[in-house]
């Protein structure tokens, strides 16, 4: 729609205001939906998603990981899922959309909601596209192919990785430093793929993007303009690539996050390690890639051991 109700925010403004009158609704209620929903937008806002029509299943799902990410409890996730379900609905209702994407939506409960993990075949199987493309010497393609393979190989949020500058990189040492929540700096590794496609895009990709820059700068990834990469941007660069691998769930850039915690504990990494590349404050957040990979490991063993 064209009209100021199809910006989410007017539409959030709009069903508050509905909610406030007339419904029946308890005070409580009312704050609970406001505090929800405002955070919503904000988590969307970060995302590049600014239309109701945008703001899709997967989106609202991400929404609800992040909030479980930053440690909210099981009780809060399900209050906003409830807060988000009746936003939705009302959004349906009154045309603003076609389709309610809240309805299929549901709080995360234990390991029956686990993170999307992409298998070691389909990352290398993306990898390898994007090393195609990026062999023409296309930078936004040096770019993605520099980006992806960082943000598996060091398994760093998008805010951080964003957040890198040149001089943050050791190439030599296979580093990078990155600024985590709570604005904890921490040091993480990364691979010789990460490092050769870095490489590529310092040597061949970001002097061409720099030179449309208004000045210079200091920023690892930049945009197609020349300054430094948003989240909203990196977030639709991985969006494009996860959305024609097969598979459900969430498909931001957290995804290569949680599959590079599950494929390291796959492979025999201690907890406690994977706890500190992740720069998670508390030991229990991490635990989520154990039932991950136990979920894993239950799927392969149901199809393929012959007694199971």
């Amino acid at each position: 729609m064209d009209h100021d109700g199809g910006t989410l925010g007017a539409a959030v403004l709009a069903f508050l205001g509905h909610t406030a009158t007339g419904r029946g609704l308890s005070e409580q209620t009312v704050r609970a939906y406001r505090g929800d929903l405002e955070d919503l937008l904000g988590f969307c806002a970060q995302r590049g998603v600014d239309r109701v029509a945008d703001c899709s299943l997967d989106v609202l799902r991400d929404w609800l990981w992040a909030g479980s990410e930053r440690g909210l409890a099981r009780s809060s996730i399900a209050r906003r899922s409830s807060s988000v379900r009746a936003f939705t609905r009302w959004a349906t209702e009154t045309g603003l959309v076609t389709t309610d994407p809240g309805v299929r939506l549901r709080a995360p409960k234990g390991a029956a909601h686990l993170p999307r993990v992409v298998s070691e075949d389909q990352v290398r199987t993306l990898l390898d596209g994007l090393a195609a493309r990026a062999s023409s010497d296309d930078p936004s393609a040096l770019r993605d192919l520099a980006l992806v393979e960082l943000l598996y190989a060091a398994a760093i949020r998008v805010s951080e990785l964003v957040g890198i500058d040149v001089g943050d990189l050791d190439r030599g040492r296979l580093t990078v430093r990155v600024l985590g929540k709570g604005g904890k700096e921490r040091v993480v590794p990364f691979g010789v793929p990460a490092r050769d496609a870095v490489e590529g895009w310092l040597d061949r990709g970001r002097p061409v993007l720099l030179g449309r820059a208004a000045g210079p700068s200091d920023a690892l990834f930049l945009g197609d303009r020349g300054a430094r990469l948003g989240v909203r941007s990196a977030y639709r660069v991985v969006a494009r690539l996860l959305q024609d691998l097969p598979g459900e769930g969430p498909s931001g850039p957290h995804t290569f996050r949680h599959t590079a915690a599950t494929h390291l504990l796959d492979g025999g990494a201690d907890l406690r390690a994977v706890q500190e590349l992740l720069g998670h404050a508390s030991l229990g957040t991490t635990q989520i890639y154990t039932h991950v990979s136990s979920a894993r490991l239950r799927e392969v063993y149901r199809t393929a051991h012959p007694r199971a």
